[in-house]
């Protein structure tokens, strides 16, 4: 396997920006493409003000920040990523838009270079399917902001390798980053959990049990606070088995099993509410508060990961 030093994030919105100073900041040369160039101009503002944050919170100075951004180049075309050793997809989260990418890329890029696709939940066996020597293929899961939010998920689809996957989670390990290793199925791992709860708690506001503010509190002020450092078995066992599995007896007949989305996220994406990226969803982003909500996400991040890893 080829050694790594030269990535490509192919890819530049939220995440894919993102990811370029995560991969900048521990010296790799990033190369940023996008078919777009409004893409490409959007993603150097939200990278300013992302590192603008961070020195803010005293995790970079000013002379640090500048060295990373010097790091990370901006291309729109697709034969500037020749020489990529390391390359992280983010594209549309469409099958065919992926497969036309990775056959194209194929044509490009070295046939050892490492291939990942960011997808939240794609299958990576059928994305795959479009990628030349698909053994050196697998996916890297990055949580947003993936600059600051430790966990990759690393998933081995089908023809992935163990080889491929470790060094895959070798390079995550370099960016101080906490990987874990899963198998290929839907959502994987962290998007299941997550929209178990965004479904209960859909459930929870049509049953006229609590408002959407009082959901978000108990998130945040409880079982978030509880779950940044203990996972729900862990919880689980510092609560007491016998207790959880009695209040799951009782519970569980009246959780929600919907197999559809429904509710507010529904009424939301019928009035093109998206959140914060178009300034309407479940809160109002508007005059503003967009960038506002942007910045005050990773001043609290970044205080959370002090917390929790020191200075790494």
């Amino acid at each position: 396997m080829r050694e790594i030093k030269k990535i490509a994030i192919a890819g530049a919105g939220t995440m894919g920006s993102s990811m370029a100073q995560a991969f900048a900041k521990f010296g790799y040369d990033v190369k940023l493409y996008d078919l777009f160039p409004a893409a490409l101009e959007k993603a150097q503002r939200w990278i300013q003000i992302n590192q603008q944050a961070e020195v803010d919170a005293g995790n970079l100075t000013a002379e640090q920040s500048q060295e990373l951004l010097s790091h990370i180049a901006f291309t729109g075309e697709l034969t500037d990523l020749s020489d990529t050793d390391f390359l992280v997809e983010a594209i549309l989260e469409k099958l065919d838009v992926k497969h036309t990418f990775y056959r194209q890329l194929c044509d490009v890029v070295a046939d050892d270079a490492i291939l990942c696709s960011n997808t939240s939940g794609l299958s990576i066996t059928k994305i795959a399917e479009a990628v030349k020597c698909p053994e050196r293929f697998a996916g890297m899961h990055w949580m947003n902001p993936p600059h600051i939010i430790p966990l990759i998920e690393i998933i081995r689809g089908e023809k992935t390798t163990e080889e491929t996957a470790e060094v895959v989670r070798q390079v995550a390990l370099t960016l101080k980053k906490r990987p874990v290793v899963i198998k290929d199925a839907p959502s994987f791992v962290l998007n299941r959990l997550q929209q178990a709860i965004l479904r209960e708690s859909m459930h929870i506001v049509e049953q006229g049990i609590a408002t959407p503010e009082a959901i978000d509190d108990v998130m945040k002020y409880a079982l978030g606070f509880r779950y940044a450092c203990f996972g729900p078995f862990e919880t689980c066992d510092l609560g007491g088995l016998d207790i959880h599995y009695n209040i799951s007896k009782y519970t569980w007949p009246d959780l929600c099993d919907a197999k559809e989305p429904f509710g507010l996220i529904q009424q939301c994406i019928d009035e093109n509410k998206l959140g914060v990226k178009n300034g309407a969803g479940f809160y109002d982003y508007s005059n503003g508060r967009d960038e506002e909500m942007i910045k005050y996400r990773d001043d609290i991040f970044l205080k959370l990961s002090k917390c929790l890893f020191g200075e790494e």
